[in-house]
């Protein structure tokens, strides 16, 4: 599988928010600030709205991203990730990262952790 580079994962890892490029009906783009943690080095989103987040829905439906990190533009594909360890070591990260307050307990909900995306190269 193909991986990031060693520094843009480094700055994820230190990164409190990152943005999502996302694209309005209209067609113009706005970035929207996103959670992301890396987990064997592999980084990992959610979106906190839920199946509601329409960042979400698009990236899902058109399975990618582009990211917004350090001021630069990642495109990304997306890989939903389902229950299981994995999901579960996701969600200590983001508790390890972010704290036990209420965002991150809202992060590591059941709802919200059933939308969460791999991110790798596109």
């Amino acid at each position: 599988m193909a991986r990031f580079e060693d520094s843009l994962l480094r700055q994820l890892d230190r990164d409190r928010e990152v943005q999502v490029r996302a694209r309005r009906r209209d067609g113009s783009t706005t970035d929207v600030p996103i959670w992301i943690v890396t987990v064997e080095d592999k980084p990992y989103v959610r979106s906190y709205l839920a199946e509601r987040g329409a960042w979400y829905r698009r990236a899902r439906s058109e399975g990618r991203l582009t990211l917004v990190a350090g001021g630069r533009a990642v495109p990304a594909a997306v890989e939903p990730v389902e229950g299981g360890d994995l999901n579960q070591r996701v969600s200590d990260a983001f508790i390890a990262k972010y704290g036990t307050g209420g965002p991150a307990r809202t992060m590591v909900s059941p709802e919200v952790a059933a939308t969460t995306l791999r991110l790798v190269p596109a």
